[in-house]
């Protein structure tokens, strides 16, 4: 069960698959945005939220606010897990059923309380796992490397008080109380782990496990699955890549649909740096209504086969780009928004193959210079590669979550 947009339903459609490789029997809980993906992968599909809603959802000026953007994913997530409980009620075989959620899927950790039936937590990024020592990046204020660890305490214990407790705390108990549970006080900092088996889907190199850290936790690696991968580039792709040299491409993800600023910006960078651009947005109401020569605009193209061609990714720091980005080994310049973006944004900054810049920070000029910068960096290229190496060598990381969740299933009773 995946709750979220693409990049957060993506690495389930890839874990299902390989789950289904494997020879189990496997069924997909997500939006109906999502059945015809589900349908190519050939994974049976049940819709937890219509298509309509959650394009209201994405459609809605708030969604990109940090403040107003959790205030509508709480009540996002409060609507449809009652409805995703009643689901898994009504599917799940005692003895022959093994449930994995996505960090806000509730309804399987409640469903483990309810029926003793055996969970799993998977987390896409490491800024789920809250740390008194390393900690995840505190929005924009970083990732407090000199705060003494009873200071992030108090400031997780005030992010929950004052911030994620008022938003969720409510419906996430509504939604316990309806299954018969009793409720739980600050559900964003130990419950958020429950289950069975707690899976991240990135490597212990991106994000080392902190000694704080859940049990048993497993860092199973970046799964790296891009619908319609396989696929040859569209043709009007291919000829405006092999029109020049490889230009900048731009992204602010599916779940944006307020970036008529951010390409405005983008096109006077790339006129300023001499850089052709390449525009990703599935709004067309979002780009520029007229683009100069040297920079084109497309809806959808598959990272894999994409990035190799690009010299930078400029993107908002979600942890499906941000891995296709290192998997390619392509420059990138983060313009995080919220959630986990800032983390990662950060984590990529320190492995040498970044520069982040704050939204306010993203002027025509300021980017400019920061492209032309990361084009001449040759040390900074040769990191790229590096990681490229290394994770093409390690391979998606699928097979080790496929593996830890069978692990599981054979040890559970019945």
């Amino acid at each position: 069960m995946a709750a979220g947009s693409h990049g957060d339903v993506l690495p389930f459609v890839g874990l299902a698959r390989e789950l289904q490789r494997r020879g189990q029997a496997v069924r997909l809980y997500a939006s109906g945005v999502f059945a015809s993906i589900a349908a190519e992968a050939g994974l049976p599909f049940t819709e937890v939220m219509p298509a309509a809603e959650y394009r209201r959802l994405l459609a809605d000026r708030d969604a990109t606010d940090p403040r107003k953007g959790m205030r509508l994913l709480a009540q996002a997530v409060a609507d449809t897990q009652r409805r995703c409980l009643a689901l898994l009620e009504r599917d799940t075989v005692p003895g022959r059923t093994l449930v994995v959620g996505s960090s806000l899927a509730w309804a399987t950790r409640v469903l483990a309380e309810r029926r003793r039936v055996p969970v799993a937590t998977v987390h896409l990024a490491p800024a789920w796992f809250r740390s008194e020592h390393r900690s995840p990046a505190f929005g924009p204020l970083g990732h407090l490397e000199r705060a003494p660890p009873v200071l992030k305490r108090v400031l997780w214990r005030l992010a929950d008080r004052r911030w994620l407790d008022p938003l969720f705390a409510q419906p996430f108990n509504a939604l316990r109380a309806d299954a018969g549970l009793p409720p739980v006080d600050r559900p964003f900092h130990r419950w958020i782990h429950a289950g069975d088996l707690t899976l991240g889907l990135y490597p212990a190199w991106f994000a080392p496990p902190q000694a704080d850290a859940p049990p048993g936790v497993v860092l199973a690696g970046f799964p790296l699955y891009d619908h319609g991968a396989d696929a040859p580039l569209p043709p009007a792709v291919q000829a405006f890549l092999d029109a020049g040299d490889p230009p900048v491409a731009f992204t602010t993800g599916t779940a944006n649909t307020s970036s008529q600023a951010f390409f405005e910006v983008s096109v006077e960078a790339c006129r300023r740096s001499g850089q052709r651009g390449l525009l990703l947005s599935q709004d067309p109401g979002q780009l520029p209504a007229v683009l100069p020569p040297g920079v084109a605009a497309f809806d959808y193209v598959p990272f894999k086969a994409l990035l190799p061609r690009v010299a930078t990714l400029v993107h908002h720091g979600g942890i499906g780009t941000t891995s296709q980005a290192l998997l390619a080994g392509v420059p990138q310049l983060v313009r995080p928004m919220g959630f986990d973006q800032f983390d990662n944004a950060l984590r990529v900054r320190a492995l040498g193959v970044a520069v982040p810049l704050r939204p306010r920070q993203y002027t025509a000029a300021r980017v400019a210079r920061t492209l032309e910068a990361l084009r001449a960096d040759r040390a900074l290229h040769e990191r790229c590669a590096a990681i490229a190496a290394r994770l093409a060598a390690e391979g998606p990381g699928n097979a080790a979550a496929a593996e830890a969740l069978l692990a599981l299933a054979a040890l559970s009773p019945g």
